[in-house]
């Protein structure tokens, strides 16, 4: 079974996200980025060991084949870092209101560095499909906090051992750009789909690091989706697993980027 969302105008749909965006904060009190900052710095004293301990390793010995194995190793520590910092920064920019030019591909690869810890922590395995990059002029902070949502939500379904997957793509008629989120989680009761966008309904508690449970989360995708003239489908099974499908329009003048596309998992 599927559900869809419905349009409102976009002045409704703008105020509704503002007051969803404000409830959300206060609701979970940040502990969706408290909960990813404790990944980070995990994962940036894991990058500060290895760079430490190869840079001894280069110092302690003076022959080349150790010393490019110290180089490469403090390198590609290097880069890691880098990546995840230009993730976060680009999560920073929430609040923005500017709607620009976004590679939707790109955007996603950038918050998907920034959980690929968390979801280790709980033995979720990432698999991304980036088939296309669709460029739209979106709120690129807003559509980063919708998959967000999305993604703390396919984790808190599944068990140990579950599959996650998140990609892009772009219909045969290249008209519609469309971000999904699988998960093989419990799946939802073909009762609740028609409700699960619903301000307030949740069908969950919070978890032991308070995320989810709050019922504004789904809310504040529907919003925001909708808003950019776009929809937002959920397809579920009992048993088999869920997924979220974001579809946005192509306009005649945005581009549909073909060419380096992020690394698949």
């Amino acid at each position: 079974m599927a559900s869809e969302s419905s349009g409102r105008t976009e002045a409704e749909l703008l105020a509704r996200i503002d007051e969803l965006q404000r409830q959300l904060v206060q609701a979970q009190k940040m502990s969706t980025v408290g909960s990813l900052a404790s990944s980070m710095t995990h994962e940036f004293n894991n990058i500060l060991t290895t760079v430490i301990n190869y840079a001894k390793l280069g110092l302690r010995h003076k022959d080349d084949a150790n010393r490019d194995k110290a180089f490469e190793r403090i390198l590609a520590a290097g880069q890691r870092a880098s990546k995840i910092t230009t993730g976060l920064l680009a999560y920073a920019r929430r609040g923005n209101d500017r709607r620009e030019p976004t590679n939707i591909a790109m955007l996603t690869a950038d918050l998907l560095v920034l959980v690929e810890k968390d979801l280790q922590v709980h033995r979720i395995r990432l698999v991304t499909q980036f088939e296309a990059q669709p460029i739209l002029t979106i709120n690129a902070s807003q559509f980063q906090q919708v998959l967000l949502n999305l993604i703390v939500n396919a984790r808190q379904a599944m068990d140990a051992g579950g599959v996650l997957t998140v990609g892009v793509r772009v219909t045969p008629d290249q008209e519609i750009a469309e971000i999904f989120v699988r998960d093989t989680g419990k799946g939802i009761p073909a009762e609740n789909l028609r409700k699960i966008f619903d301000t307030g309904f949740t069908t969950k508690t919070a978890d032991d690091q308070g995320q989810g449970g709050t019922g504004l989360g789904l809310a504040l995708c529907r919003e925001v989706v909708e808003s950019h003239q776009g929809r937002i489908r959920v397809e579920s099974a009992v048993g088999q697993g869920t997924a979220f499908i974001l579809k946005l329009p192509l306009k005649p003048a945005e581009t549909r980027a073909t060419t380096s596309l992020p690394k698949a998992g």
